[in-house]
């Protein structure tokens, strides 16, 4: 026995796989497709955000201008600036002259240390280490 599909059953049949149509696009296929997209401009932007956040550290951090030379100033228990024959004070690299300071600091405990250079657009001395 044949049953035969009335117009009611066809048009709720009709519906369902509409729904279902709809259902898998809008639920599925572009949800996943955007989501995608998304996902990996989100990626993109954040790798450039650190690019761009290293490079900008990297020029701040960079001294643009380095002295030439040093020069290592000592200052006795008032703070008065004096000189100590013997001991060198110009020098024309900051690692050289702060090993110096170290070694002065040591040998000389009760007198203060402070390695400066002439800036080029100031007439003021900039303090680099002070011991």
């Amino acid at each position: 026995m044949k049953s035969k599909l009335s117009m009611d059953q066809i048009v709720l049949f009709g519906i369902g796989i509409i729904t279902n149509i709809f259902i898998t696009v809008f639920g599925q296929i572009i949800p996943n497709a955007v989501t995608g997209f998304f996902r990996e401009i989100g990626g993109a932007l954040i790798l450039v955000f650190v690019f761009a956040f290293a490079f900008t550290w990297f020029l701040k951090a960079r001294p643009h201008n380095r002295p030439k030379k040093y020069n290592v100033i000592i200052f006795d228990v008032n703070s008065q600036q004096i000189e100590i024959d013997g001991i060198r004070t110009e020098f024309r690299n900051h690692d050289v002259a702060w090993s110096f300071m170290k070694q002065y600091k040591a040998d000389y405990p009760m007198f203060n240390f402070a390695m400066v250079s002439d800036g080029k657009n100031s007439d003021k001395k900039t303090i680099f280490r002070y011991i």
